[in-house]
Formats: structure tokens, sequence, C-alpha cells
């Protein structure tokens, strides 16, 4: 039985880590895990004179990483950042980045006013009302996983459609943020017509800056756009990463790709991996997704004002009944990583 001073003893430990997240922040803003990674062992002196930091903030920054086992410390007094923990913290290139996640705490802390309001009154915290590292963090958060299993598991996992793209097909990426997906896409199959929709005006911009620097832009067409009414019909493929359950009314926007897919095209619905039951299940992922989904997934869908806010963890059964009413009558689980589910859906 869990007594009331080993639940303290948890709940600091939490505190730890909330507080620990903004150190792994400045880790990755200032490049001092970059710097461990290519030149360590540092010292103290050695890691500020790398990366321009004063040193008494990079010996005070290497004792938080020291406590919570991120890095090493030898007997010389120098700071190594273990071989395991790189492709975590230091490359951003890695299918197990994390570090860029934690960017988006500036934005969800502050607006806990915001949010304390929301809770209230039933209303919601719209995407806009948060600062743009919001989009930054998030997109670090699943870049990783997209730029390593999109192109090489997950559409050839579809029955079919890498076939089409590679023959000049057209894709619509809904709600596609800044763009990685989309231009993910656009680089694979230089012969198809990719449009990438988001209803953030910000996000837009940052996409089609994106597109410009990975030369692209004369491939990608990026607009602002709802997931109920993007322009745009007979698409091979439609794709929506991670945000259906942050709509307001997700069966309009199922009922949507219904209407703009072709006759033998293709939804693919990625969504988290978790479902109703994992609240208590006590995994990683389920933990954050949790998590994220009462400070962030649910009020961004309950600002939108539509009839149903799904939440992040609504699971497999729930947007498999969605699709079934907007008219989709085939449905797959493609592929599946701990984090994310991919589902083939057709009509």
């Amino acid at each position: 039985m869990t007594t009331a001073a080993d639940f303290h003893q948890r709940i600091i430990d939490d505190a730890a880590a909330a507080v620990r997240g903004l150190s792994v922040s400045l880790g990755q803003r200032l490049g001092l895990y970059r710097a461990l990674a290519d030149h360590g062992p540092l010292t103290p002196t050695q890691l500020a004179d790398r990366t321009g930091i004063h040193p008494r903030y990079a010996e005070e920054w290497l004792h938080a990483q020291l406590s919570a086992t991120y890095v090493d410390r030898g007997p010389d007094g120098a700071y190594t950042l273990p071989d395991a923990h790189r492709p975590v913290l230091a490359d951003p290139t890695a299918a197990t980045y994390a570090a860029g996640f934690f960017t988006a705490l500036k934005a969800l802390y502050a607006t806990e006013d915001l949010l304390a309001d929301a809770y209230r009154t039933g209303d919601g915290v719209g995407w806009a009302e948060h600062d743009p590292a919001l989009d930054t963090g998030m997109g670090s958060f699943f870049e990783p996983t997209y730029q390593h299993r999109l192109i090489p598991d997950w559409l050839p996992s579809l029955h079919g459609t890498a076939e089409k793209l590679a023959a000049g097909g057209t894709v619509a990426d809904v709600g596609c943020g800044v763009g990685h997906t989309t231009l993910l896409i656009a680089e694979a199959f230089p012969h198809a017509t990719v449009h990438g929709f988001d209803y953030s005006e910000e996000a837009i911009t940052l996409a089609r800056q994106l597109a410009e620097d990975a030369g692209l832009a004369d491939r990608v067409v990026f607009d602002v756009a709802g997931a109920d009414d993007y322009p745009g019909t007979g698409y091979d493929l439609v794709t929506f990463f991670n945000c259906l359950h942050d709509m307001g009314d997700p069966l309009a926007a199922a009922q949507h790709v219904r209407k703009s897919l072709d006759a033998d095209g293709t939804w693919m619905l990625v969504e988290s991996n978790v479902a109703p039951d994992d609240v208590t299940a006590g995994t990683p992922a389920a933990r954050m997704f949790m998590a994220l989904s009462a400070v962030m997934c649910l009020p961004v869908a309950l600002a939108q004002r539509g009839p149903q806010a799904l939440g992040n963890h609504s699971g497999e059964q729930a947007f498999r009944a969605l699709a079934a009413e907007a008219g989709f009558s085939r449905w797959r689980r493609a592929a599946e990583t701990p984090v994310n589910a991919v589902y083939e859906v057709r009509p």
C-alpha cells in the first residue's frame, strides 16, 4: 500500500521533472547537448566556451543534468553525454530524438490563466492563443517519427497508394501545421501534386518558408483552410497526422474527406496509439497523452465550439465509428509505433 510519505516523494519527483523540462529546453536551444555529444567530455568552463554561455550557468546546468542522470561526470570533473542519450537529446535526425518537445512548455505554461478560465466555463483555448513555440515544440516531438517512418514504412503499408503517388497522384495533407509531413511526401514523390492545409495562418506562413528553404515551393502549395472546407476533389491520398482529435467537429472533417477523395482514394489517419482504457496503463506514451489532452488537445477542440471534442485518447473504436458514419466502408490498422497508430480508411 502506498503511504502519504511515498506519494509525497512521487509528487516531488514529478515536480522535479516538470522543472527539469525547462533545463532540457535550454539545453536544446543553446546547443549544450550537441556540444557535449560532439566535443565531450567537457568541464563547465569548456562547455561555456563552446556554446557562448556564462561559466557559472554552465556549471549549474550540468549539475541539473547530472542529478537527472542525463550526463555522467568523470573524476577529473568533466561531463559526458552517454552514447545511449545522444540520439534522444542531441541528434534531431534520430528517430528517438525528444529534446525538441520541451520547447513547447513555454507555450503551454504561458496559457495557464486561459486554461483555468476554460475549465470554469467549458470554453476552450485555441491553438492560435498559444505562443508559436507550441508549433515548433510539438512539431519537434512528432517530426523524428515522421522522418523515419512515413516514407519507408507507413505509405508502403497502404494498398497501392505509393504507386499512385509515384505515377503523379494528388495529396491533401490536412492539419499540416508547419508542413513537415507535406514536404516529406513531396520530396519522396517528385511527380505528385501535394497540397498542405491548416487553419493556422502562422503555421502556413512558416510552412511556406520551409518549402522555399527546401527548394520545393514550386511543387507544394500551402493554404489556410479548415478540415471541413479545404478545396479540391479527386485526391488519391488525404492525410491527417495527429490532428483529428483536435477538431471541434471531427465528423464534418471525416465527411469532407469522403467528398474530396477519389473513388479509389485513401484516407491515412495517424492518431495517438492510446485508448480510453489506457488511462490506468501507466506506460510513458499513455501518461504523456493523457496529460497533453487535459491541457492542450481537449481545450483546442472545445475552442472551436463544435458538437464533439474527442480528446487524444478516444481510441480506434471512436475513430472507426466516425469514419463509418461519414460513409467509409473499409478500415484497417496498417502500421503502428508505441506512440502512433496508422489507419487506412477507404470508401
